[in-house]
Order: structure tokens, then C-alpha cells, then sequence
């Protein structure tokens, strides 16, 4: 047998150079890059292996440095969601605060079902020098390292304590990687000594490997299932999520919803489905939804979801599907999800299933007057668009009319990014999106401070698209050191930095569970009430994004803020737009409810008053069995 010695995380970086994903017969690399901050628990190791790739063998793996643990797995992140899922990059951690900073990314691409792979630093296997800095010592289990809180938050953990461990644990991690039902974050802890430790290989571990994206038809039985319920229907509706995306089935749904003239309503991760504009188009759903599709949901008597995971914003609390006899038909790739609601399950690929679901239903349609007046709901909605994005109101414009300018200026294959705070419910019912990679907002976990991150990321996934990050002060606050990686990589980003002085979605929902925006704005401690009601904080955020080198314009109306758009298109570099708007001028109404208890009992007549109003919504609910 041939060998090739090499150290543990040398061999790591040879093996993950030479993976390839393959769908349609179309090969992506599945590790385009390394995102690496390093300390003793990976310097000598991986950092050492980078380098000596970087020297020896240019381009194989490209090491990227970041700012932040939590952001740079945000980043892969989304360069992965834009990807479909096809290619992905790799994080690179030191033991402790390090590897921990990057537990939250891991959540929310778990939760988001998107695949990144992060090899946190480890302590010593050998437990020679215990405890060694910034070590979690456990008496009864010593074997628990900081790491362990990958665990619940990963979709594959291993823990590498010998060379001979590192073959199995590198194709268990690509095998999850590459399956669209299993994937997620997946975590190898390299402990620091044995990422330095020499090993004989098998040559042929590093020999380039495919790792092939299947499209699995679903079982024709549950077809036939599917197609029989579907046929009852008078008044059905299709859901589109992020499944329809990934899966590049987005053609396919558009012919499914023609033929048949079902009406499309979209989650947050399915934004982008069909254009804004397309007859079957009726906008988003759910709490963050529109009137047209909400409207459309409370009377359909059956609801095809297709690639969604039907989270509490898509069901508004299982509040919106309001008639008593609807039923489910359930595409996903993953069962889990295909179940939900008692519904008929069709497990398999989106496209492979949408194109079952066209053949067998090429001769039905729902009558003429459903197929107009769900258009006809849906231009109603576009109107309601239009006023909001007008609303430039002195002294301080709407964010419905930054989200307007922003949008009409920007082309139809631009990137919005966005993840967090009042911003994602609006730009959900706002953003006239035409492009289905044009809508990017992680909604899945709503990470403060993914929006910069995401959206270098998203950048480095498609070079050839602008990209605009829209980002609340609130978020930018949390995490907007990743200009700096911009800066140093000349990627261009234009940041809309909206300032409303504190935490515009949260102020919101106080008032409906009657705590009357407590904690929410960003005021200096009054000494006379010894409460948060002074002052607004003497924060410069446009200044702080210029000290991190991005080129900023400072805008005081929406005319500049066009004016800045157009003066960004011939930066090469990172750019930021301040603006401030009023927290007070809500987006339009999307006639739909949230779940989020109340106080039972008050001395504070507002809470008094939410609570009656949530018990009576309660009575809207509904399991769905």
C-alpha cells in the first residue's frame, strides 16, 4: 500500500482540497475555503498546514482571516445558502472562547439546514500538560472538553484523540456535508497535540473524491396520495420555502403553479420562488406576511408545502390556516418535516417531486374566478407596497421607504441580506423580489449580527452580484468587525446602516404584550428616575464604520440615500449608508398573529389589556394534528 506521511492537519487540508459535489452532472468544489482565527489550540496544527498549502500548493484551500469565531462560521453560512448547499467553507477555531464563539454559528446553520464544517482546536489527548489554558476541568468526566457544546447544535460530532480516527471522522463529516435531509453544522475537535502529530496515510485518501447530491423521487404511492387530495381541492394553496431553492425547483413550481393555478404564498428562506410580480404570486405568509396570503390561507381547504419546515412565522402561531377541514400534502427531502401536520408525506427531492406533481395534475386546474381573485388579492397587496414605500416623512423617513429606494434601484439579481430586528419582517412583505437568489434573510435562528458577516459571505459566493446588506443598529452593534475582512479582500458589500437609536422589532412587541417598549431604546441613565429615559446615547456608528476602513456616506433623506447608491456602484470596497428613520411608523399590517404569552396578571393596566387580547387570539389556534 502507498503512504504518504503527513501530520494530522496536514492531512486534513489535502484531503478537503480534493472534495468535490456533483448534482445534474454538474461538479462544484465542496470546500471552497478555510475561515481561520488562530491561538495554541490550532496554530501549530491546521494553521502550520494552511501555510505550508498556501506556499506549496496555491489555491488548493484559500485561508481566509477573520475578525470573529461567530462571524466567520456566518459567513460560510451563507456563502453555502447562496451556493444551494453544493459547496460550503471550512472554520477554523483555537480551543476555548474561541471555539465557543463559534457554538452560535453552528446553531443557526443547523437550525437553517445549511452545511458548514468548523474544526474547533482541542485540549491535549494525552492530557500531558492538564489543565492547559483556558481548559474546562470536570472531575467526574474528564474526557468533557468546552467543546461538547457543539454537540446538540451539530448535526455530526466527532472528537479526532488518534490519527487512525481521522480517515472515518473526515467521511462521516462529508457524507452529512452533502446530504440535503441530514445536513447542517459539522463539527471535528482536533485536539492541538495530535493536529501536530505525524501518521502514515493511505494514498488514497487524498485522492479527489465526488460525493454525488442525489435527487430522490418520492414513493408513487404517497404520490397517488398526494395527487388525490390535491384533485379534491377547491381552494388550495402552495407554501414555498427554502427546499424549492436549494433544490433548484424553482422552474418547476412555476409550471405547476401555471398549469394548475394554484396561488403561491412564500416563507421567509422561499422568498423569491416565483417573481413578485407572476399571477400565482400572492407574497409572503405567516406574521410576517401578506394580506393576500393570509387571506388565501385562512379559507384553503388544502396546502401544499413544498421545502418548508413550517415554523411559527409561516403557520402564524397555527393561527392562519383557519379552515376546519384543511388537509397537508408535505414535499421535503427530509421525513421529519414531511409528517408535520398530519399531513400526506412526500419524501424527495423538490424538483423531482414538483415534476411528479405537474404530470399527474396536467389536466386540472382550479376554476377561473380562484385563480383572478388570488391575483387580484395579491395587486391589491402591491398597492399597499407602493404607499409604503413612499412614506419619506420629515424629519425622518419610514424604513418601509429606505427598504423602497433600495429596492428600486438595485437590479433584478441583487442580493438583499438581512437576518434580524424589525428589518426581516418588513423586507418579507415589502421586497419585490425577481430573482431567486435576490432574497437572502436568515430567518431560521435571526441572528443579531449575522447581516455583515452573511453578507461578505454572500459576496464571495457570487462575485457578480451586488449585494446589499440592510442592518439596525441594534445588529450592527452585536457584530460589524467583518468590514475589516472586506477591507482586507476588497470585497464589496454596501451596508444600509438604518439607525433608529435602539431595538425597533422589540420596542414593537412590547407594545403588544403591553411592556410599552421597556429596555428597547437607547437612552442614558436619567438620574432624576433612575431609569433608561434620558438622553440618546452620543454614538457615532457611521464614524466607527469609517474607522474600520469601509467607505461611508451619511444620508439625511431618502434622495440622498439614492444618491449614495449610485455614488457606491463605483466602489470597489466595502461601503456604508447611514441613515436614520422613525421606530414609531410601522410596516403595514399582515392581518396575522403571534405567539408570545403575556402576563396573566398586572398592576400595569397595558399588560392587563395584551393579555385579554392574547387570550383571544388563543382561541384561533390550532394544532393541525
Amino acid at each position: 500500500m502507498r503512504i504518504r506521511r503527513l501530520t494530522v492537519a496536514q492531512a486534513v487540508v489535502v484531503f478537503l482540497a480534493a472534495q468535490r459535489s456533483e448534482r445534474d452532472g454538474t461538479e462544484h468544489r465542496l470546500i471552497e475555503g478555510c475561515f481561520g482565527i488562530f491561538g495554541h489550540g490550532n496554530l501549530a496544527g491546521l494553521g502550520q498546514a494552511l501555510l505550508e498549502a498556501e506556499i506549496y500548493e496555491p489555491g488548493s484551500l484559500t485561508y481566509y482571516q477573520a475578525r470573529n469565531e461567530q462571524a466567520m462560521v456566518h459567513a460560510a453560512t451563507a456563502f453555502s445558502k447562496m451556493r444551494n448547499r453544493l459547496s460550503t467553507l471550512v472554520c477554523t477555531s483555537s480551543i476555548g472562547p474561541g471555539a465557543t464563539n463559534m457554538v452560535t454559528g453552528a446553531a443557526l446553520a443547523t437550525i437553517d439546514r445549511l452545511p458548514v464544517l468548523l474544526l474547533p482546536g482541542d485540549t491535549f489527548a494525552t492530557r500531558v500538560a492538564d489543565p492547559v489554558l483556558q481548559q474546562l476541568e470536570r472531575y467526574g468526566a474528564r474526557d468533557v472538553s468546552v467543546n461538547d457544546a457543539f454537540r446538540p447544535v451539530s448535526k455530526f460530532f466527532d472528537r479526532v484523540n488518534r490519527p487512525e480516527q481521522l480517515i472515518d471522522a473526515l467521511l462521516g463529516a462529508m457524507r452529512v456535508l452533502t446530504d440535503p435531509a441530514e445536513t447542517g453544522a459539522v463539527t471535528i475537535c482536533l485536539p492541538q497535540d495530535v493536529q501536530a502529530e505525524a501518521f502514515d496515510w493511505p494514498i488514497e485518501l487524498f485522492y479527489q473524491r465526488v460525493w454525488h447530491v442525489a435527487r430522490p423521487v418520492p414513493d408513487p404511492a404517497a404520490l397517488a396520495r398526494a395527487v388525490t387530495v390535491l384533485r379534491s381541492a377547491k381552494r388550495p394553496l402552495i407554501v414555498a420555502g427554502g427546499g424549492v431553492i436549494y433544490s433548484e425547483a424553482t422552474e418547476a413550481l412555476r409550471i405547476l403553479a401555471e398549469i394548475t393555478g394554484i396561488p403561491v404564498a412564500e416563507t421567509q428562506a422561499g422568498k423569491g420562488t416565483l417573481s413578485f410580480d407572476h399571477p400565482q404570486a400572492v407574497g409572503a405568509i405567516g406574521a410576517t406576511g401578506t394580506t393576500s396570503a393570509n387571506a388565501l390561507a385562512r379559507e384553503a381547504d388544502v396546502v401544499l408545502g413544498v421545502g418548508t419546515r413550517w415554523s411559527d412565522f409561516t403557520t402564524a402561531s397555527r393561527s392562519i390556516f383557519a379552515n376546519p377541514s384543511v388537509r397537508f400534502v408535505n414535499v421535503n427531502i427530509a421525513g421529519f418535516d414531511a409528517v408535520k401536520h398530519s399531513g400526506v408525506a412526500l419524501v424527495g427531492d423538490a424538483r423531482a417531486a414538483l415534476e411528479a406533481l405537474t404530470e399527474q395534475l396536467n389536466d386540472w386546474s382550479v376554476d377561473e374566478h380562484y385563480r383572478s381573485s388570488a391575483t387580484a388579492l395579491a395587486k391589491d397587496w402591491d398597492q399597499v407596497v407602493t404607499r409604503a414605500y413612499a412614506l419619506e416623512c420629515a424629519p425622518l423617513p419610514a424604513q418601509s421607504a429606505v427598504i423602497g429606494a433600495v429596492n428600486e434601484f438595485s437590479d433584478p439579481t441583487d442580493v438583499v441580506v438581512c437576518a434580524a430586528g424589525s428589518m426581516p419582517g418588513d423586507l418579507h412583505k415589502l421586497w419585490r423580489t425577481r430573482d431567486p437568489k435576490g432574497y437572502h434573510v436568515e430567518y431560521g435562528y435571526s441572528c443579531m449580527g449575522y447581516e455583515i458577516a452573511g453578507g461578505l459571505g454572500a459576496k464571495m459566493a457570487t462575485p457578480d452580484r451586488e449585494v446589499y446588506v440592510m442592518v439596525g443598529d441594534g445588529s450592527y452593534l452585536m457584530m460589524s468587525q467583518e468590514l475589516v475582512t472586506a477591507v482586507q479582500e476588497q470585497i464589496k458589500v454596501v451596508v444600509i446602516l438604518v439607525e433608529n437609536h435602539g431595538f425597533a422589532s422589540i420596542g414593537n412587541l412590547s407594545e403588544t404584550v403591553g411592556v410599552d417598549r421597556f429596555g428597547t431604546s437607547y437612552r442614558e441613565r436619567n438620574p432624576k428616575s433612575g431609569r433608561l429615559d434620558g438622553g440618546i446615547l452620543p454614538v457615532d456608528l457611521a464614524k466607527n464604520a469609517e474607522s474600520l476602513g469601509a467607505r461611508v456616506f451619511r444620508t439625511a433623506s431618502i434622495a440622498e440615500l439614492r444618491a449614495a447608491l449610485q455614488a457606491a456602484k463605483s466602489e470597489s470596497g466595502p461601503v456604508v449608508i447611514h441613515i436614520e428613520t422613525d421606530p414609531l411608523i410601522g410596516a403595514p399590517d399582515s392581518d396575522s398573529w403571534w405567539d408570545v404569552p403575556v402576563a396573566e396578571v398586572s398592576r400595569l393596566d397595558s399588560t392587563a389589556r395584551a393579555h385579554a387580547n392574547y387570550v383571544e387570539n388563543k382561541q384561533k389556534q390550532r394544532r393541525y394534528l
